[in-house]
């Protein structure tokens, strides 16, 4: 094993990456970095170049001894690296204002991962995904990928699927949060719980939670149905749930599963906001205006608080926890999209799962957790097969493909509107759709 490590980071000009920083500077007594590439676009370069030096500030009042790089090119960066992560957006906010207000003309949902916006976000985000694994194999094929890039789910499907990268990790900040909001609720802290999670990215369930060795669950339904909500993502409207169904499901469901189980409601506060505010997209581009201004500032050597209204709380321990357990060898359990491998019964053992795993030197060790339960297992089934089929157009670049995806998704009510929402959203996005302009 290297007694350094060399990390690059793609999409490293994200507002996110000052996150990263502070996780890998708590953690280098263990996780000995030399070499941190932030790598990005052209049209990132500014962005990358103020987060860079804001970087280059934290690393030095930390003490540590990370040499930040910046990139444009990719090359130099995966040369040898022994992790990469991804955190791009193909199109960046401007492309997801438009995954989200389109859809919305047709009494449709409009979210960058679900429904319309994440069949759209993965067309555009996984030709890019696989070119980056194509380098990887020839520039540094030991590597490990750690996936941050949403629909983190999908990408990590086509990954497994339509690439030779077998040292692949999708990530989520979802399960950390729900955790989190488990342990509030109990009054607890997290070294005293465990929680069962099975699902797929952004459709996962809690199904079981322990306390200091003894099933809970029923007091966590209990907690969260007087509460209303209790546990909640910052990028989702807070609407709460319907005590009823949520003690009778008898699982502790992430947030966005409020678009399926409620959609109407959904719909409905998500028009108020855009009529109010602008899409989530206009505002996250404020908020992120707002937070490269505080970048600038030559004093500011952390990251600022300012950065928890992005709604990627925990992400950096995500990510870092990660890295830190493969590279050390910890034998953790941590919730990651992985390949199934029979850990969930019923879904394909090739197909990515987001499941607690063991986390270790060879990678992510899958947890048996048997099959989902009845009332959750269609909505997961038909997810999953809209996943592989919208992995599957954004390679081929088939229409029909991305037509029968498109209808099949739970959140679009017919083939006519499904039809008409794959027509506009290709024209919208065919700059990042090569694939498609044959």
């Amino acid at each position: 094993m290297k007694k350094t490590l060399k990390i690059a980071t793609i999409g490293g000009g994200s507002s996110y990456t000052p996150e990263l920083i502070e996780g890998f500077i708590n953690r280098y007594d263990e996780l000995p970095i030399s070499e941190l590439w932030l790598v990005d676009v052209e049209e990132g370069r500014e962005k990358l170049e103020i987060v860079g030096a804001l970087a280059k500030r934290m690393v030095e009042k930390a003490g540590v001894p990370i040499e930040i790089h910046l990139a444009m090119d990719r090359e130099e960066a995966l040369n040898d690296a022994d992790f990469v992560t991804t955190q791009f957006r193909v199109g960046r906010l401007e492309a997801r204002m438009l995954d989200e207000s389109i859809p919305l003309k047709y009494d449709v949902i409009g979210q960058e991962t679900n429904g319309p916006g994440g069949l759209f976000k993965g067309l555009r985000t996984i030709p890019v995904i696989l070119d980056i694994c194509r380098d990887i194999e020839r520039l540094c094929p030991d590597a490990w990928l750690v996936n941050f890039t949403n629909p983190a789910g999908m990408v990590t499907e086509a990954v497994l699927r339509y690439s030779n990268i077998t040292k692949v990790v999708g990530l989520c900040n979802g399960p950390i949060g729900i955790e989190k909001g488990i342990a509030k609720e109990l009054g607890v802290d997290t070294s005293r719980i465990y929680v069962e999670f099975a699902g797929l990215n952004h459709m996962v369930f809690a199904k079981n939670v322990y306390l200091d060795g003894k099933n809970v669950t029923p007091t966590v339904m209990e907690k969260m149905t007087k509460n209303e909500d209790g546990i909640s993502l910052k990028n989702i409207a807070d609407v709460g749930w319907d005590p009823l169904f949520l003690n009778t499901l008898g699982m502790v469901p992430i947030g966005y599963l409020r678009y399926y189980y409620q959609t109407s409601i959904m719909l409905a506060e998500q028009k108020a906001a855009v009529a109010k505010e602008g899409t989530r997209a206009e505002v996250v581009k404020r908020v992120e205006t707002e937070l490269f201004e505080l970048y600038k500032n030559l004093d500011l050597a952390e990251k600022p608080k300012q950065l928890e209204q992005r709604g990627g709380a925990y992400y950096s321990e995500a990510a870092c926890n990660l890295i830190h357990s493969i590279y050390n060898d910890k034998r953790d359990i941590q919730t990651v999209n992985t390949r199934n491998n029979g850990a969930v019964a019923g879904i394909d053992p090739d197909s990515a799962v987001e499941v607690n795993c063991v986390i270790t030197s060879q990678g992510p060790i899958p947890l048996t957790t048997g099959p989902l339960p009845i009332a959750v297992n269609g909505l997961v089934q038909s997810i999953k097969s809209f996943e592989r089929l919208a992995a599957e157009a954004a390679v081929t670049g088939d229409y029909n493909t991305a037509l029968l995806a498109m209808t099949i998704n739970p959140l679009v009510p017919s083939d006519e509107v499904a039809h008409q929402l794959l027509d506009e959203l290709l024209e919208a996005h065919q700059a990042y759709l090569p694939q498609f302009n044959k």
